[in-house]
């Protein structure tokens, strides 16, 4: 049976694992868009799912658990078909939209999943509340920017 740290560390390193997938795919739907302000969004995007990746790393280690390296082989045939998408899409800048808002929301709902679990220490809670916070503020941007192109 896994101990407390270890079952708080392997959500952590859940959590990590999606927000390297997430900073991949923002810097891939960068690469892939041609308006200059979704562009700088999407780079934006990609360097503060790393802060997170490094906050989360930091917990992780507070622990005194193991850190999980790399992004998920889900993630990465994401980024995949994103490429595809571009490739064959009339309008790349729509799918990349609608890519981000996919992604966050089910980011949104894999916060919420570790956040219900009750022994998370107040640390934990709280980097995990800001993040949460500001994927959803986030999230909010992206389908106003849907308006703009």
């Amino acid at each position: 049976m896994e101990t407390y740290t270890e079952q708080v560390g392997n959500k952590l390193n859940g959590l990590l694992e999606k927000n390297y997938d997430a900073e991949k795919g923002y810097a891939k739907a960068a690469e892939n868009t041609e308006h200059s302000g979704l562009s700088s969004f999407f780079n934006r995007k990609s360097q503060e799912r790393r802060m997170f990746g490094h906050d989360l790393k930091s917990e992780i280690k507070a622990f005194g658990q193991g850190v999980d390296k790399g992004g998920s082989f889900t993630g990465s045939a994401h980024r995949t078909w994103m490429d595809v998408k571009a490739l064959f899409s009339a309008d790349n800048e729509e799918s990349m939209l609608e890519e981000a808002i996919r992604g966050e929301k089910a980011s949104v709902n894999e916060y919420d999943e570790v956040l219900q679990e009750a022994s998370l220490p107040s640390s934990t809670k709280s980097i995990l509340l800001s993040q949460k916070n500001q994927i959803q503020t986030d999230l909010s941007k992206v389908k106003s920017l849907e308006n703009l192109k």
